[in-house]
């Protein structure tokens, strides 16, 4: 029973003993009080302390994992802007190699347009069809090329969002954890006052160390992705460097067999152009035998004909007279002679006409194969090599 109910129920009467229990009582009542404001305001101190040395921690934790993530988001970064520039190459040599290859099937077409007796597959049509095979084959690769630079650019900058993501959130949680150490029992009263609000602690469900494993495994992806970067980049070098001299080796090759075919067809006409002068010549003097034998012919004619009209006029002699002397021998014998005599020019006459007609055969199959060879020339030393010239081969 409490001193107070002792009171009222012995009435108005005041009771100096109940008094002095009741000041005693009340007395070690206010110490204990006093007792537990101190352990209490101990309790709320160290906790404060505890508190901020583990939000100093954190904020230590965050700014680790924020330098690692930095660094690794500047490196990513420059992997990406490093193969943007190579992926500028590689599309500058794919575009570079459209104009040798319009240019080799250009002299494919203009080749086609050579006399059939000159449309063979010589080595210029091998080595032109070789170089149209391999500018095709390395745009094709180059283009595959293009595609795994981009391909890796989108990864790189998958990994890049991922680490500036992580940065985001590891710089608002460090601004947080900073304004925690620097709060106050007064700017809470304050802040509570102004927002006038109950606040809501949400379930925590991650862990410290799933935390952490979150930023390491953005650092690891963005370390993979930069390794296949490195890699890339030194497969792309290998690749641009081993077509461009595939291609300048074999333009070589195409412009070797260029001047060597057209060496041999220069030789090839020069030979037939001094053969020409020789054939119009063996003509002219054929022409000319054969006018001189066509001389002798009337000049056996004439001779034939005095002969002849000779023996008709002695066979009008007096029958007695008619012996056959030695004149008549000698004139018989003459027509005989010059008979067999104009025959022989006569055949010599068509030998040689002959023999003019298979030299005027020889000069227009000449003619022609130097006009074939002329065209020749025109095509392959014309207008391929001045398609050819302007080729350049340049390492991207």
């Amino acid at each position: 029973m409490s001193v107070l109910n002792l009171s009222a129920q012995q009435g108005s009467k005041p009771n100096l003993m109940n008094i002095e229990l009741m000041l005693n009582n009340s007395e070690l009542f206010r110490a204990q009080c006093k007792r537990l404001v101190e352990e209490t305001d101990k309790a709320c101190k160290r906790m404060q302390d505890d508190d901020n040395k583990r939000l100093d921690q954190r904020i230590r934790d965050i700014q680790f994992l924020k330098k690692e993530l930095e660094f690794k988001l500047e490196e990513i970064t420059l992997e990406i802007d490093v193969l943007l520039a190579l992926q500028s190459r590689v599309v500058n040599a794919l575009e570079a190699t459209k104009e040798p290859l319009r240019v080799t099937v250009l002299c494919l077409e203009e080749r086609t347009k050579r006399f059939p007796s000159e449309k063979l597959h010589d080595d210029v049509d091998r080595e032109l069809l070789k170089e149209r095979e391999l500018i095709e084959g390395v745009a094709s690769l180059l283009h595959r090329v293009v595609e795994q630079i981009t391909e890796q650019i989108r990864l790189n900058r998958s990994a890049k969002y991922r680490l500036e993501k992580d940065l985001k959130e590891k710089f608002e949680a460090q601004c947080i954890d900073n304004s925690c150490v620097l709060m106050t029992t007064h700017s809470v009263n304050n802040l509570q006052k102004s927002k006038n609000t109950n606040a809501v602690l949400p379930s925590l469900t991650v862990t410290p160390e799933f935390w952490e494993n979150i930023s390491d495994i953005n650092i690891a992806k963005a370390e993979h992705q930069k390794a296949n970067s490195l890699s890339l980049k030194a497969l792309v070098e290998s690749v641009l460097e081993q077509t461009a001299a595939d291609m300048q080796k074999q333009v070589q090759a195409t412009t070797a067999a260029f001047q060597l075919n057209i060496q041999e067809v220069k030789n090839a006409k020069s030979q037939m152009e001094d053969k020409l002068p020789k054939i119009l010549s063996e003509i002219s003097s054929q022409q000319r035998i054969r006018e001189d034998l066509q001389v002798a012919i009337t000049e056996n004619e004439q001779c034939l004909s005095l002969a002849q009209a000779r023996l008709a006029l002695r066979c009008q002699r007096p029958g007695k007279e008619q012996c056959y002397d030695p004149a008549q021998s000698q004139l018989l014998a003459e027509v005989q002679q010059l008979t067999a005599n104009i025959d022989r020019l006569c055949g010599e006459v068509v030998q040689s006409e002959e023999e003019q007609r298979a030299l005027v055969h020889c000069q227009l199959q000449l003619q022609e194969h130097i006009d074939v060879k002329t065209n020749t020339l025109y095509i392959d030393e014309v207008i391929c090599s001045q398609h050819r010239e302007p080729i350049i081969i340049r390492n991207f």
